[in-house]
C-alpha cells in the first residue's frame, strides 16, 4: 500500500543528497552551470539535471537563468545559506569521526577565517611542518561562529583568527598584525597611487563578503569615515573571497583585504596599501584553544606561536 498524506493526497518521498546541494552552491559561486561543472569536475548535463532535481524536489526555483548565466531567486539564496550550514555539519561530522581516530600525538588541527595564501599564518605552519615532519597538519577554513563551535566540540586543537573574540572556557595568545589593503580593477583611478588615504574611498562602492572577516572590515571602514556624507556604498555578497575578487574585475567595485590575501594573485586586480594619519591601518590575529586539550602536537606548536610572536611582557 502506498504512503499517503492525511488528506489523501499521493505522497512520495523527496530524496535529495549531498551532491545536489554542492552542484547548487557551487553554481551561485561561479555565476554559471558551465563554470561550476568545470571546478567540480562533472559533466555539464550532470550539474543542470541534478539542480533542477533539487528545484523540483523542493518546489521552488533556485537560480534565474539567463545567457549571461545564472543568478540565485530570493526564495533561492535563503535555500542555498541553508544549504552552505548542511554542508558544513555534513564536514563537521566526518572530521569529528577522523579525529577521534587520530587522536595520537602525530595529528594538528588548526581552524582559520583567512587565507593561508601569504603571510605569517603560511608562514608558522611551513616551519612547523619542518621542525616537526611526523605530525599531520589538518586545517580547516569556515565562518567564526562554526570554528568557535568545533572549538568548543574538540574536533579542532587551535584557532587562528581575527580579534581577541572573549570566551571563558579557552585559552588565549595575540600574536601577529597584518596590513589592511584595498583591491580595485588595474584600471581603476586609485590603482595610479602607491598609497591610498581611507577619504579616498569616499563614493566608492565597497564588496564585502558576508563571511569573516568581512564584518569585521566593514565595521573598520565605518570607524574610519564616521562622517555619512560621501561615505562609501557597501554591497554584501554571499560568496567566498575568491568570487568578490572576480566582481572587482568586472568593475563593480572596490574591496578591503588584509595583506595576506595578495599571496593569490588575480588576473586585472592591484592592490594598494590603505593609510589615515598615522599610517598604515593593521588588524590583529590571536590564538584560542581549550584548556583542556592535551594535545602534545597542540603544545608543540604553541611554544613555536611563542617563540615566533613573543607577547612585550615576555620580552627582555
Amino acid at each position: 500500500m502506498s504512503a499517503t498524506r492525511s488528506n489523501d493526497i499521493p505522497f512520495q518521498a523527496t530524496r535529495i543528497e549531498v551532491h545536489h546541494l554542492r552542484f547548487a552552491i557551487a553554481a551561485a559561486d561561479c555565476g554559471s552551470f558551465r563554470q561550476a561543472a568545470e571546478l567540480l569536475s562533472v559533466r555539464h548535463s550532470m550539474l543542470s539535471r541534478s539542480i533542477s532535481y533539487l528545484e523540483h524536489s523542493i518546489g521552488i526555483a533556485l537560480f534565474e537563468r539567463s545567457s549571461s548565466g545564472v543568478s540565485p531567486t530570493p526564495a533561492g539564496r535563503n535555500v542555498l545559506r541553508t544549504a552552505r550550514m548542511v554542508l558544513e555539519q555534513i564536514d563537521t561530522l566526518v572530521l569529528t569521526a577522523k579525529s577521534d581516530s587520530r587522536r595520537e600525538t602525530g595529528h594538528l588541527s588548526v581552524g582559520f577565517c583567512t587565507s593561508i595564501s601569504a603571510g605569517n599564518l603560511r608562514a608558522t605552519l611551513l616551519d612547523f611542518k619542518r621542525r616537526f615532519r611526523d605530525i599531520e597538519i589538518a586545517t580547516m577554513e569556515r565562518s567564526r561562529a562554526r570554528l568557535m563551535a568545533a572549538l568548543r566540540n574538540g574536533m579542532l586543537d587551535l584557532l587562528i583568527i581575527t580579534g581577541e573574540t572573549p570566551s571563558l572556557d579557552n585559552k588565549i595568545l595575540p600574536l601577529w598584525s597584518e596590513r589592511i589593503l584595498i583591491s580595485l580593477p588595474q584600471d581603476h583611478p586609485l590603482a595610479a597611487r602607491e598609497v591610498v588615504y581611507w577619504t579616498d574611498l569616499r563614493n566608492e562602492t565597497v564588496l564585502l563578503s558576508q563571511y569573516d572577516p568581512g564584518r569585521e572590515l566593514e565595521d573598520l571602514l565605518i570607524s574610519k569615515l564616521m562622517s555619512s556624507e560621501g561615505r562609501p556604498k557597501i554591497e554584501r555578497h554571499d560568496v567566498s573571497r575568491g568570487i568578490i575578487k572576480s566582481l572587482i574585475s568586472m568593475g563593480l567595485g572596490i574591496s578591503l583585504v588584509m595583506e595576506s590575501e595578495t599571496g593569490a594573485s588575480f588576473a586585472g586586480l592591484v592592490y594598494r596599501e590603505l593609510r589615515d594619519g598615522a599610517g598604515s591601518t593593521r588588524i590583529g590575529f590571536s590564538a584560542h584553544w581549550r584548556a583542556d586539550n592535551e594535545n602534545p602536537a597542540l603544545d608543540n606548536f604553541l611554544n613555536l606561536l611563542a617563540e615566533r610572536y613573543p607577547s612585550p611582557a615576555s620580552t627582555p
